[in-house]
């Protein structure tokens, strides 16, 4: 198993990578959620997926088993800037705009984690070492960035997971219902150590 942090000026390094990881969003968020999201080709992507964001992708033999997107709260790109904030500021009709407690930051140290899955195709037995794998990428990378802290949306229950890896992750919003699945807006820091 591979982890690799993709970014547009590594992206030509590492083949299809990055398409096979727009692939697997497409099949758990498109196929499997059955979120209405843009797609192409077989691929799931947004506004947010710019040359700003960098991409964590768990990978063994060209599939891709996990992923998540890491967004600066100070990106901008036309009137969007980061997903959270955007759905507070009522720009995005899937998320509710009390997602949060306090006014979305916009902070260099600050950045966002979206688009966060396993895939299915995972066998039940190996989930939580792609869990493992995939969440120390997404702090290693995070803090090689810069990032203090992280804001994201989770499973209603995964702030448990993270605090049993050694995550300080602390719920910042309510308990919503998005697309049919409870989840909750937590906020992580990364001066925690992993176990």
């Amino acid at each position: 198993m591979e982890v690799t942090t993709l970014s547009f000026e590594n992206l030509h390094q590492h083949g299809p990578l990055f398409a096979n990881l727009l692939r697997a969003r497409h099949r758990t968020f498109i196929q499997n959620n059955k979120w209405d999201l843009p797609q192409a080709d077989g691929m799931e992507f947004d506004q947010y997926d710019t040359p700003a964001s960098r991409w964590v992708a768990v990978h063994e033999r060209g599939e891709v088993l996990a992923g998540v997107r890491l967004t600066p709260t100070t990106h901008k790109c036309g009137i969007y800037s980061y997903m959270i904030r955007d759905a507070q500021l009522g720009l995005l009709q899937t998320i509710p705009q009390d997602l949060l407690q306090f006014e979305a930051p916009v902070d260099p140290y600050i950045w966002e984690s979206s688009r966060v899955f396993v895939s299915d195709l995972v066998p039940a037995a190996e989930r939580l070492r792609v869990q493992m794998q995939l969440i120390h990428e997404m702090v290693v990378s995070a803090r090689n960035l810069g990032a203090t802290s992280l804001l994201g949306i989770i499973p209603e229950h995964s702030p448990r997971l993270a605090r049993r890896v050694g995550l300080d992750c602390q719920p910042v919003g309510p308990v919503l219902d998005m697309g049919g699945m409870k989840s909750v807006c937590v906020s992580i820091s990364m001066a925690t150590k992993l176990h």
